[in-house]
């Protein structure tokens, strides 16, 4: 379901979890590294497992480790948005 929201939308921020039950979260954020339609979006990276975060930092614009509160989520997208975008 998240590869065709990613072949039809260019969402502006994605939180990815790296543990998806019928997709891999490192092959999803690897797509969107490749498209440059997708070039801007902005990837918040959340995993429970501190070694797998670390390989993902270098992609991700954000790493978090679980467990995660909706008010931090928010906080750090707030941040991550673009300029231009009003929320």
């Amino acid at each position: 379901m998240a590869l065709a929201c990613l072949a039809e939308d260019q969402p502006i921020i994605v939180v990815l979890d790296l543990h998806l039950p019928h997709a891999s979260g490192g092959d999803i954020l690897h797509l969107i590294r490749s498209e440059a339609r997708l070039a801007k979006t902005r990837v918040i990276v959340t995993t429970a497992d501190p070694l797998m975060a670390v390989s993902f930092q270098a992609e991700a614009d954000l790493v978090l480790i679980k467990p995660i509160s909706f008010s931090q989520l928010r906080d750090l997208a707030v941040r991550l948005r673009p300029p231009d975008i009003s929320g």
